[in-house]
């Protein structure tokens, strides 16, 4: 086959070639515009968070201020009411110094009385009582009762035909509470029952 019978292709009369010669467009056309608003408004918020963290901040740092003041006054509270605790017992106990020393006096006057001293310690024991009592101390004395090792303490035992076995036939020393609380036990002596009498008898 001849080369002559096929001819290369020829462009059709009156055909449009000017997209071949056409450049592609230049980088950054037809782009979109550069987002200002958005930016500006990002800026804003980021200001605003900032300030809001500062703020957070700040009440943070008086808060712990305010804390370490608190805890710093409730340690000194705490000491002074140790340290003044018993400042109202002793307040009132006061006047029983006072008429303990009256008592030396008149206990070292010439010609004393003895009875009239007697009587005075009496009143003075009374007055420290009374005292002790404003503040919730009360006497432990058990004559009579059934033994409670909660707040009696035994020392002894002796027959006795008056208190029945098992119960505080004598205080040897007397005890006292706290409200409520044992500060010391009585000490006291059981009896053995009216039979353990009877034989000793």
């Amino acid at each position: 086959m001849n080369s002559s019978e096929n001819p290369a292709p020829v462009a059709a009369s009156g055909a449009d070639t000017s997209a071949a010669s056409v450049p592609p467009p230049a980088a950054g056309e037809g782009a979109a515009p550069p987002l200002s608003g958005d930016v500006a408004k990002l800026e804003a918020e980021l200001a605003q968070a900032r300030k809001e963290a500062a703020d957070h901040y700040d009440r943070y740092v008086r808060m712990m201020a305010d804390f370490e003041n608190a805890r710093k006054r409730t340690i000194r509270e705490k000491e002074e009411l140790r340290q003044f605790a018993a400042a109202r017992v002793l307040e009132d106990l006061i006047p029983v110094l006072d008429s303990l020393a009256l008592a030396m006096s008149a206990a070292k006057a010439p010609n004393a009385d003895l009875k009239s001293l007697v009587g005075g310690v009496d009143m003075v024991v009374n007055q420290a009582k009374a005292a002790m009592g404003q503040h919730g101390l009360k006497e432990l004395n058990p004559v009579g009762q059934p033994f409670d090792p909660n707040l009696h303490e035994s020392i002894a035992a002796q027959p006795s035909a008056d208190v029945p076995e098992g119960s505080v036939a004598m205080v040897v020393r007397t005890g006292y509470s706290l409200h409520g609380r044992v500060l010391r036990p009585a000490s006291v002596i059981l009896s053995s029952g009216p039979q353990a009498a009877a034989n000793a008898n």
